[in-house]
């Protein structure tokens, strides 16, 4: 009589999301060159960090997310990032709101959001920029306008830069209520909405594939609870615990860029083997000091961004200042890294043919993320000489 072996039952392997970005980091870089050269956004990767569970990595576990912290967050942006940047930014907005902004809205509202994450491509971001204002971290009052009706709210004004527009579900939109008084919050648009417009006029040199849109809304109907954390003018601050995961999970993404042209730059050296001296560029002893000069501006970049994102983890939240210091910092040394890449490269590097020059445009976008670095220097000036 033969014994069959019983089969033995299948243990669920816990959810790993730095390895599912790291592979999903490779097949994005398949297809990067041909989304910088159309500027359309990559819907297709949407779909597959959707499936891969990436969508709500910063929901709760208890609304069925997987609760992860700001260094988890900030890695896998980073993976996505040397994969695809422009997809790794939308993804970075939609974690940050989800960790931050999301869990303070009216329990009903913050669910719904929550439960759409975890069906299918559910995006979220907000939208803040305008004409006359520019962005809103510089101060001033929103040219949005809330009126409120019988039925709800009514909105309208004018949104630029409003990043993965085509693809989002959900609209963040900051604005001011009509009062004689006027409040400042946001309100939470459905992108479907009757009455708004999105104008294509993203045509940028770098992360093209952002689609980064304007957006008209005009008289935009929303419901009454879509009107959210309405504040007095003077009342507006900044959130500590939010300036964080923003400025950390956008340096992750620009170290990501840096990171994958550092790739492409070792791969180069050790295959480039010039006629007139017999071996690779890479057995030149200048070669190899300006790759460390690299490697260790790369690595000071990983220990700020893992050690400040523990921190927020562990309940100690950087002040302001700290944060945008480390944004500056880290984006700095990425574009430092490429930088020393491109001289290292030459005419090779400056090709379209090679990536390399691509992740030059994409890594100088990080001077142009909030904060700049003209606001960083003045804030910790200030907060050391005691006026802030």
């Amino acid at each position: 009589m033969t014994l069959q072996r019983r089969a033995s039952p299948s243990i669920p392997q816990p959810f790993d999301p730095i390895a599912v970005a790291v592979d999903l980091s490779r097949r994005f870089a398949e297809t990067a060159a041909d989304v910088d050269l159309s500027g359309e956004i990559p819907r297709a990767n949407f779909e597959a960090l959707a499936q891969a569970g990436l969508l709500r990595l910063t929901v709760p576990e208890a609304a069925g997310g997987h609760g992860a912290g700001l260094e988890t967050a900030s890695k896998v942006v980073e993976w996505i990032g040397r994969g695809e940047p422009s997809t790794a930014l939308i993804l970075a907005m939609h974690l940050i709101n989800h960790a931050t902004v999301v869990r303070t809205w009216p329990q009903e509202v913050a669910t719904r959001l929550q439960e759409e994450s975890r069906a299918g491509v559910s995006l979220l971001n907000a939208l803040r920029v305008e004409p006359e204002l520019g962005t809103p971290a510089r101060g001033g009052l929103p040219a949005t306008i809330g009126r409120r009706t019988a039925d709800g709210w009514r909105l309208s004004g004018h949104k630029l830069y409003s990043t993965g527009i085509p693809v989002l579900r959900w609209l963040l939109v900051w604005g001011r209520t009509d009062e004689a008084d006027p409040r400042v919050g946001t309100f939470l648009v459905p992108a479907d909405a009757p009455g708004i417009r999105i104008v294509p006029t993203w045509n940028h040199l770098s992360m093209r594939a952002t689609a980064s849109h304007d957006v008209i809304l005009d008289d935009v109907a929303i419901p009454f609870d879509h009107a959210l954390d309405l504040r007095a003018a003077t009342a507006i601050g900044r959130d500590p615990e939010y300036w964080a995961w923003a400025t950390l999970t956008l340096s992750s993404l620009y170290n990501g860029v840096a990171l994958a042209a550092r790739d492409w730059l070792i791969a180069f050296l050790k295959t480039r083997i010039p006629s007139n001296l017999g071996a690779a560029l890479a057995s030149l002893p200048r070669m190899q000091e300006a790759v460390g000069e690299a490697e260790a501006l790369l690595t000071v970049n990983a220990r700020l961004v893992s050690s400040a994102g523990r921190d927020v983890d562990t309940g100690r939240i950087p002040e302001i200042a700290e944060s945008g210091l480390i944004k500056s910092t880290v984006t700095n040394n990425a574009i430092a890294s490429v930088e020393i890449a491109l001289k290292l490269s030459g005419n090779h590097g400056l090709s379209r043919d090679n990536p390399l020059e691509r992740h030059h445009r994409d890594v100088l976008c990080g001077r142009i993320h909030t904060p700049q670095d003209d606001s960083v220097r003045l804030a910790a000036g200030r907060q050391a000489l005691g006026l802030s």
